[in-house]
């Protein structure tokens, strides 16, 4: 196994035999190798390991897969890190809604003007909060959401019990006081979140983005808060990095942290625990988990 982090090395190493190879990604790289885990977002040097090293699992730490897709050769296995995340994903969508609810921007924009100016504020109890996206994060939102006393619609592709479909949005969005996207990137949700997606949200609805930047359509979204139709707390953007001089920066009513909500101090621990029980798997030809198809 190839990995960039020395400190997960370190810890991916103590929780395997003693006879399983683990180490860095570094030149010269080797003609062959198990497993291979990607650094984030690093697509020249993903593209020249892959097209110099024999490799037989493409491991990402990553629950979005979209920036790898293309650069895997076919007959070789990609699997994402779905579950690593859910923890800390979470925790930043019931922050993000919080401070909405709370209007924290605006206090803490009175509180650099050295402004007393109290208001009456909204309860995230009581709330529908419609979970675009309801995979092993979308289930940890549910959990903590539920102990707000919020009523979750949770939307997902395949249908059953208790859960909704994308054809349902029409009827549900005009209900949810708030929308959680929690989507992967496909060419089926880039830009699902568009003109008419907004306009049938509720007047005032809150729009939390932890999935990625380009399933929202900028530019409608920046229509619609200007127009006040919604206020936004967002992780992801698109563009991503933000340029400082997007026009998304100083719009009204959003919220916005720096693709930051997947990264907490539990991540080593955390992503340790899945590898090894990958690795550990793939040792006695159990299936591995998370294995890509169709795209995540």
């Amino acid at each position: 196994m190839r990995i960039l982090s020395p400190r997960l090395r370190e810890e991916v190493f103590a929780l395997l035999p003693e006879e399983v190879e683990v180490d860095y990604l570094d030149e010269p790289w080797p003609k062959a190798v198990d497993f291979f885990l990607p650094p984030f977002g690093q697509e020249e040097v993903v593209r020249r390991v892959l097209e110099q090293v024999e490799v037989k699992v493409v491991q990402t730490l990553s629950a979005g897969v979209d920036w790898i897709l293309p650069l895997v050769p076919e007959g070789v296995v990609l699997c994402d890190g779905s579950g690593i995340h859910d923890v800390p994903v979470a925790e930043w969508v019931v922050m993000g809604l919080l401070a909405l609810l709370k209007d924290l921007p605006a206090f803490l924009q009175a509180q650099g003007e050295g402004r007393w100016a109290p208001r009456v504020l909204a309860d995230l109890e009581g709330k529908k909060v419609l979970l675009l996206g309801y995979g092993s994060i979308g289930r940890a939102v549910e959990e903590r959401l539920r102990a707000f006393g919020v009523e979750v619609l949770p939307v997902a592709r395949r249908p059953r019990p208790g859960v909704y479909t994308p054809q349902d949005l029409p009827h549900l969005l005009p209900q949810a006081d708030a929308v959680v996207v929690l989507l992967p990137l496909t060419p089926e949700t880039r830009g699902l979140v568009g003109r008419d997606f907004l306009s049938w949200m509720k007047p005032g609805a809150l729009l939390v983005n932890a999935g990625r930047g380009p399933v929202v359509d900028t530019e409608a979204l920046l229509e619609a808060l200007r127009e006040g139709k919604v206020r936004a707390a967002l992780d992801v953007t698109d563009p991503e990095p933000l340029p400082s001089d997007h026009s998304l920066w100083r719009a009204p009513g959003v919220l916005i942290t720096p693709h930051v909500a997947g990264l907490s101090q539990g991540f080593h621990r955390r992503a340790a625990r899945f590898l090894a029980e990958q690795v550990l798997r793939y040792l006695r030809g159990e299936p591995l988990l998370n294995v890509v198809r169709e795209g995540y």
